[in-house]
C-alpha cells in the first residue's frame, strides 16, 4: 500500500503532498486520495549527521549501533556517520564493513562508517584508507576524531590519498602540546575553578595549518566541532582564499557556555570544551553567513561508570542526536533569521553532500523516501529523551520549541506521531 503525506510545507515555502511506494518517492504535488495529514508541518529531506559516536564495537555498555540508530531516528535522522574510535578502531576494510552491516541489521537509519586516518588512532602510520574506500562500506570520510592528526607530514599524506577519490579528512583540531591535561576553556573562569585551561590557539593553529595543507594538496578538509570565534575567522579566511574547507558546529556549542562548568557537573565536560558567550555568538554568526556549513551532533554516549565521576576523572562527551533539530530550530528562531531552507541545508542537504550519501539530502520524485516531518509548534522536553543506552544528557530540565513528528527511512516510518516505531 502506498503512503501519502498530505499538506506538507516544504523548505522553499511551497505546499506539497508526497506519495511513497516501497522505498521511493513516486509523486509530489497535489495528490488525490486520503493520507496522513501534515498541515502546518514542515517536510524536509531526512536529517544526516556527519559526526556520531555509536561505540560499537568495544564499548557496548555506552551505546550500540542499534540503540544509537534508534536515538538517531527519534531525532529525525535517516543517516549517521559513525566515528572510528571504537575497539578495535575502524581502521580496516573488515571493521568498517562490520559497522555498515550492523546498521543494516538495526534498520533505523543508514549507518555510514568513518574510517580512521591512522592505525589505531595512534598518529604514527596511515590506516588502510584506499582499502576502506574500495570496500562495501565505500568510506569517503576519514577522521581520528577525539585525537588530532598533529603530525604535519602525516596529515599532508592523508589529504593527498583522499584527493585521489574525492574523499575528505575530518580533523579534530586540537594541538596536543597545548592541551595536555586540559579540562575546560582557558580563561579567567578556569583559573577561578582551578581547572587546567584549553586555549583557543590549540584549535585555531591546527585549522590554519591544515587549511594550507589542503590548499597545497587540492584535497577536501572538514573541521569537526568548531568552537572559537578565532576558528570561525580562520575558516572564513580559508574559504575566501578558495580552499576546499568545510566546518561543522555542534548543538551544544551553539547553546551552552563555560559558565555551566561552575557546577563541576561532569555532564558539561566535553571535548572540545564549552567556550564563552562571545564564542557562541561568533558560531551563530558563522552559521548565518555560511562560514559554518553543517550541524554535527558529536553524539558521545558514556556509561554511568565513565561519566558519573569527579570532574577530573569523568569522560568527555554529551548526548546529542535526539535534541539536535529542536536546538537548531530554537537557536535560529532566536536570531530572527530562521528560514527552513537554511535549516534544511545545515541538517540535511549539506551534510549529505559532504559525506557522499547520495540517497539523502533531497526530496524529489524518484529519490529514496528519506523524509523528516518537523513540527515547529510543539515543545520537546529534553528530559524525555530515552533511546540511548547512556544518560549523559546536558539538557535535562530544558524545553525546546519544535520537535520531530515523523521520520521515514527508505519508505518505512521509524517515528510516527512522535513515537519511535518497533521494526522487528
Amino acid at each position: 500500500m502506498p503512503t501519502i503525506l498530505k499538506n506538507l510545507t516544504l523548505a522553499d515555502g511551497s505546499r506539497s503532498d508526497i506519495r511513497i511506494e516501497g522505498d521511493t518517492i513516486v509523486e509530489m504535488g497535489t495528490i488525490s486520495g486520503s493520507g496522513i495529514d501534515c498541515d502546518s508541518l514542515i517536510g524536509l529531506p531526512g536529517f544526516v549527521d556527519p559526526h556520531t559516536h555509536l561505540r560499537e564495537p568495544g564499548f557496548e555498555a555506552s551505546e550500540t549501533v542499534l540503540s544509537g540508530s534508534r536515538a538517531a531516528a527519534a531525532g529525525g535522522y535517516t543517516a549517521v556517520c559513525a566515528m572510528a574510535n571504537t575497539l578495535p578502531v575502524a581502521d580496516t576494510a573488515e571493521i568498517v564493513e562490520a559497522v555498515l552491516d550492523a546498521g543494516v541489521e538495526a534498520g533505523y537509519c543508514q549507518v555510514q562508517p568513518i574510517g580512521a586516518v591512522t592505525n589505531g588512532l595512534a598518529g604514527k602510520q596511515l590506516s588502510e584508507i584506499s582499502q576502506m574506500h574500495q570496500s562495501r562500506a565505500n568510506v569517503k570520510m576519514f577522521s581520528d576524531d577525539g585525537i588530532c592528526v598533529s603530525d604535519h607530514a602525516l596529515m599532508q599524506e592523508a589529504l593527498a590519498q583522499v584527493k585521489v577519490f574525492g574523499g575528505v579528512i575530518a580533523q579534530h583540531a586540537q594541538d596536543p602540546e597545548r592541551t595536555q591535561g586540559a579540562q575546560m576553556n582557558a580563561g579567567p573562569l578556569a583559573i577561578e575553578l582551578g581547572l587546567t585551561g584549553w586555549p583557543r590557539l590549540a584549535e585555531e593553529d591546527i585549522i590554519a595549518r591544515d587549511a594550507l595543507l589542503a590548499e597545497q594538496t587540492g584535497a577536501r578538509l572538514h573541521i569537526c566541532h568548531l568552537t572559537t570565534a578565532g576558528g570561525v575567522e580562520v575558516v572564513r579566511w580559508a574559504k575566501q582564499r578558495g580552499i576546499a574547507i568545510t566546518a561543522e558546529v555542534t548543538p551544544h556549542h551553539l547553546l551552552l557556555t563555560e559558565e555551566l562548568v561552575r557546577s563541576y557537573d561532569p555532564v558539561y565536560k566535553v571535548n572540545p570544551p564549552l567556550r564563552t558567550d562571545a564564542d557562541t555568538k561568533a558560531l551563530i554568526a558563522g552559521v548565518l553567513d555560511g562560514t559554518i556549513d553543517v550541524l554535527g551532533t558529536d553524539h558521545a554516549p558514556h556509561s554511568a561508570e565513565k561519566k558519573e565521576a569527579e570532574w577530573g576523572h569523568a569522560a568527555f562527551g554529551m548526548l546529542g542526536l535526539e535534541t539536535a533539530a529542536s536546538i537548531l530550530h530554537q537557536v535560529l528562531a532566536g536570531t530572527g533569521s530562521l528560514t527552513w531552507q537554511l535549516f534544511e541545508q545545515l541538517i540535511s542537504s549539506r551534510p549529505a553532500a559532504l559525506t557522499g550519501l547520495s540517497d539523502h539530502g533531497q526530496l524529489a520524485v524518484g529519490r529514496k523516501a528519506n523524509i523528516t516531518v518537523f513540527n515547529p509548534h510543539e515543545d520537546l522536553a529534553a528530559s524525555s529523551i530515552s533511546q540511548s543506552l547512556s544518560s549523559n544528557n546536558p539538557y535535562a530540565g530544558m524545553v525546546f520549541k519544535g520537535r520531530v513528528q515523523h521520520t521515514v527511512y527508505n519508505g518505512i516510518f521509524t517515528v510516527r506521531d512522535q513515537k519511535l516505531q518497533e521494526l522487528k
